[in-house]
């Protein structure tokens, strides 16, 4: 059975450009309908049952966003794929969010078109297990060879010993078609910055990279592998050394490509970091050291460019001296829980790290990853409440999308602000539990001879300690507060019972009636009987 499909567009002639660009029955497709604004496409929807639509996300009737949104509700399996000219992030998110299978950007390219339709294909077969036993054997045998080829890349970067790799052995032990020539690595870098919002939109950005470097690269390459880790793209390429420029050239081109698919995300930055070429396979480890260093050197010489060489400055000297002093800087902040002297002392390291003139990019990564890390063991070596234990793991995730120095400093800030705003409202809790303890140990034993250093034994401090805090905290010392749930109680006395003045002076934790009444007149402004009379 053929993939029903819909294609909504207000602009006949680019529904027509879609139903002209592919082969539909070859993909196991039909076109079974066309719209020319959101209600049509609607009603399409609900009468045709298609398994795909292909739409604009600005229309007539419904945008694009709420037909996804109601087809949804009437169908959840229905793919969508987004092709519009229309380019702000808030749009393509919110597809992504729906669920949307991928965007394309005007004008459409057929290669692109019909590698998301191939995809969608191949999803919709999974899903439905309309596959024979030989295409789950197929699709099994190449999930297993994708395994073992990325294996390649996790031992490179785990770096394992390379140098006695031989070409016939990775071919056979890795599954790769490689021949003699040129091995090379090449980091594609996506800077998306620190919101969380992006990080459903990473895959997506993954995935288009991956289809501009294999139409730009793949005929160039004997063979060419992808792995991607968070917010980075590797590339294992390998080529005729005769090609060598060429390969330089398509790169360029693979990053103006990406320059116009940027725009559909709002704010991110592409960068492409190339190792050096090596002529034996076991020189990928270095190549990849190599395109690693290149892509951080974004930090230093900007963003948006293709990088793949860079000069080495030892600046491990200069470093070392900037971080020992922000130690020491951030150790005596955090003694005195200072939050200002602690972000003061991140602000002074950015400024130092920007003075150090030949510093390279893996150097600054480095210094700034190194402060979060003594930020958490001061915080652990100074005993504070501290609740925020996974911060150097999210500092490295979201720090590492930033393309700018002042961008990951600024982020380290706002982290560190948000960490010292918990450690002081923990400490202030740290503080009270002791004092409502107190409280709670007073009010239950007003009526005995009970004295500060009784008190201060239950809240667990010495008298001089215990006495400057619950001041601190309460705004009375203890003998005044003291006073006060006595009277209090006194007055409910004389109020709601007979006792005899006498009676209540006792009960309420007194043994001197004159001392009683003097106390209680300067409480309530009148003697314990007069207000006897007044209030009973």
């Amino acid at each position: 059975m053929l993939l029903r499909v819909v294609i909504a567009d207000d602009e006949d002639k680019v529904c027509q450009l879609i139903y002209g660009l592919i082969d539909w029955e070859a993909l196991g497709m039909e076109v079974a309908g066309i719209a020319h604004n959101g209600l049509e496409a609607l009603e399409m929807v609900e009468s045709l049952k298609p398994d795909l639509m292909i739409t604009d996300i600005r229309m007539p009737g419904y945008d694009g966003l709420e037909l996804i949104e109601r087809s949804k509700a009437v169908s959840d399996t229905l793919e969508f794929i987004i092709i519009s000219g229309y380019r702000h992030f808030e749009y393509a998110q919110h597809a992504i969010k729906y669920g949307v299978g991928d965007y394309l950007l005007k004008p459409i390219k057929k290669e692109e078109l019909t590698h998301t339709l191939e995809q969608i294909a191949e999803k919709h077969k999974l899903r439905t297990e309309r596959i024979s036993k030989e295409e789950r054997l197929k699709m099994r045998l190449q999930s297993d060879i994708d395994r073992l080829r990325a294996n390649l890349f996790m031992e490179v970067m785990q770096k394992h010993d390379m140098e006695s790799l031989t070409l016939e052995k990775v071919n056979e032990d890795y599954h790769y078609h490689f021949q003699e020539g040129c091995f090379q690595v090449v980091v594609v870098k996506y800077d998306c910055g620190v919101d969380e919002q992006y990080d459903s939109s990473i895959k997506v950005l993954e995935e288009k990279v991956v289809q501009i470097m294999n139409r730009l690269l793949g005929n160039e390459c004997f063979d060419m592998e992808h792995f991607g880790l968070e917010n980075s793209s590797y590339y294992l390429l390998n080529y005729d050394p005769a090609h060598k420029k060429q390969i330089r050239k398509q790169l360029k081109e693979v990053l103006d490509e990406l320059s116009v698919q940027k725009s559909a995300f709002g704010y991110v930055e592409f960068t492409i970091g190339a190792g050096d070429a090596a002529d034996r396979i076991g020189g990928i480890a270095e190549s990849y050291e190599n395109a690693c260093r290149a892509a951080a050197e974004r930090l230093v010489e900007g963003t948006g460019r293709l990088i793949d060489h860079v000069e080495i400055h030892d600046q491990k000297e200069h470093t070392d001296v900037l971080l020992s002093a922000f130690n020491k800087a951030m150790d005596q902040a955090l003694e005195v829980l200072n939050k200002d002297a602690v972000l003061r002392t991140v602000s002074q390291l950015e400024e130092s790290v920007g003075s150090i003139s030949e510093i390279n990019g893996v150097d600054i990564i480095a210094v700034v990853m190194e402060a979060c890390n003594t930020y958490v063991m001061l915080v652990k070596k100074n005993q504070l409440p501290f609740s925020n234990a996974g911060i150097p793991e999210k500092f490295e995730k979201y720090a590492l999308r930033c393309g700018k120095p002042d961008e990951i400093f600024r982020y380290l800030s706002d982290l560190i602000s948000e960490s010292m705003d918990s450690i002081l409202k923990d400490k202030q809790e740290e503080n009270i539990r002791p004092i409502r303890q107190a409280k709670q140990y007073i009010q239950q034993n007003y009526m005995k001879s009970i004295t500060l250093d009784d008190v201060s034994s239950v809240a667990g401090f010495n008298a001089t300690y215990f006495s400057s805090l619950f001041k601190k905290e309460t705004g009375s010392n203890f003998v005044e507060y003291l006073s006060e749930i006595r009277m209090n109680r006194a007055k409910d006395l004389l109020k709601e019972t007979n006792m005899s003045i006498a009676a209540v002076c006792e009960a309420v934790g007194y043994n001197d009636l004159k001392h009683f009444t003097k106390s209680f007149k300067k409480a309530a402004g009148i003697k314990p009987g007069e207000y006897r009379k007044l209030y009973s």
